[in-house]
C-alpha cells in the first residue's frame, strides 16, 4: 500500500466524484481511477460505490478513510521534521477560513507567511456552512487549521487558539423608532425581524445563546451569509441586525445601537483538532497570526 494510492482515496472519498478529485490532486481522471482500482486489488475488496450518482464509500472505505487520513498525516508530519532540521517548511497547509474574517487583515497575513516559507503551499477554502462546517472538516482531517468563530462550550476534539473579538451591536433603519437611542435592552427586541447569518456561523451562535439567556424569542426573517452586506439589508427594510463593528460604516440611513444587558461578544479562534502536535507550517501561522492581532 503506497501513500500515493491513499492520497487517490482520501481526495475521491472527499469529493465523491473522480474528476474533481482529478483535479485536486492535478492528475488526469483515469490516474484517479487506475490506482483505486489497484488499491482495491491490494486489499481484494471494493473501497467504494460506483453505481450511483455519487461516489460513495463501501463499508470497508468507510473503514479505511479514518485510516487512510492518519497515515497521511504521519508522513507529512515526518516530512515537516526533515525540513524544519533542513531549515525550510514545505508542504502543504490546507487553511478553513470564515466568510468574512475582517478583524484581522487576512489577505496580509496570508502573504506574509509565504515571504516567510514560500515552500508551504496555501490551499485556503470558505465552507458555506460556517464555523460548524469547519469544524466538521478539521475533524474529519480535511483541513490542517481553521479561522473559526465559537462562542460557548468548546467542541470535543478541537483545540482553539484565541486571537481576537469584536462586540455585536444593534443596526437598525434610520426611521426605526428604536433609532434616536444610543443603548437598548435586550427584551426590547422581542417581535422584530432580524437579518442574520445562518445556524452555524459563529454570530448567529452568539446572538442565538444571548435571546436564550434573557428568554427573549426572535424572529430570523433574512439569512445572509457574509456580514459586510447586513447594513445593507438593514438600510432597505428587511428587519434589523446584531453586527460586529468591523462590519459597520457611517451611513445616514441607518442608526447603530448598544445593547447593554447582553453577552453580544464575537470571539475569533484559529482551531486544530486535538489528539496531535499541529503540523510545522500550521504552528507557523498560529505564531504569525497571534503577531498580526498583538
Amino acid at each position: 500500500m503506497e501513500l500515493r494510492q491513499l492520497a487517490c482515496f482520501v481526495a475521491v472519498a472527499d469529493e465523491a466524484n473522480f474528476t474533481r478529485a482529478a483535479a485536486r490532486l492535478h492528475v488526469v481522471q483515469s490516474a484517479v481511477s487506475s490506482t483505486i482500482k489497484s488499491l482495491e486489488r491490494e486489499l481484494g475488496t471494493p473501497l467504494l460505490d460506483r453505481n450511483s450518482k455519487r461516489v460513495l464509500l463501501t463499508d470497508a472505505g468507510a473503514a479505511l478513510l479514518p485510516r487512510a487520513r492518519a497515515t497521511l498525516h504521519a508522513a507529512q508530519e515526518a516530512a515537516d521534521a526533515v525540513a524544519e532540521v533542513r531549515g525550510g517548511l514545505r508542504g502543504t497547509l490546507r487553511l478553513g477560513t470564515l466568510t468574512s474574517v475582517r478583524l484581522l487583515d487576512l489577505p496580509a497575513l496570508l502573504g506574509e507567511f509565504h515571504r516567510r516559507h514560500p515552500g508551504v503551499v496555501l490551499q485556503t477554502s470558505a465552507l458555506p456552512s460556517g464555523s460548524q462546517g469547519l469544524v466538521e472538516a478539521l475533524l474529519e482531517r480535511r483541513l490542517d487549521l481553521a479561522f473559526v468563530s465559537l462562542p460557548g462550550p468548546r467542541p470535543a476534539g478541537i483545540t482553539l487558539t484565541d486571537l481576537t473579538s469584536s462586540v455585536l451591536d444593534l443596526v437598525v433603519p434610520a426611521g426605526h423608532p428604536l433609532a434616536g437611542r444610543g443603548t437598548v435592552s435586550i427584551t426590547e427586541l422581542a417581535g422584530l425581524d432580524f437579518v442574520d447569518s445562518p445556524v452555524g456561523y459563529g454570530n448567529r451562535t452568539v446572538a442565538d445563546r444571548a435571546f436564550a439567556a434573557a428568554s427573549v424569542p426572535r424572529r430570523v426573517a433574512v439569512e445572509i451569509t457574509d456580514v459586510a452586506t447586513g447594513v445593507d439589508f438593514v438600510r432597505h427594510g428587511l428587519g434589523v441586525a446584531l453586527l460586529p463593528r468591523f462590519a459597520l460604516r457611517a451611513a445616514e440611513d441607518i442608526a447603530v445601537l448598544t445593547v447593554g444587558d447582553a453577552d453580544l461578544d464575537w470571539p475569533l479562534s484559529l482551531a486544530v483538532p486535538s489528539g496531535h502536535r499541529p503540523g510545522a507550517a500550521a504552528r507557523a501561522m498560529i505564531a504569525m497570526a497571534r503577531e498580526f492581532v498583538s
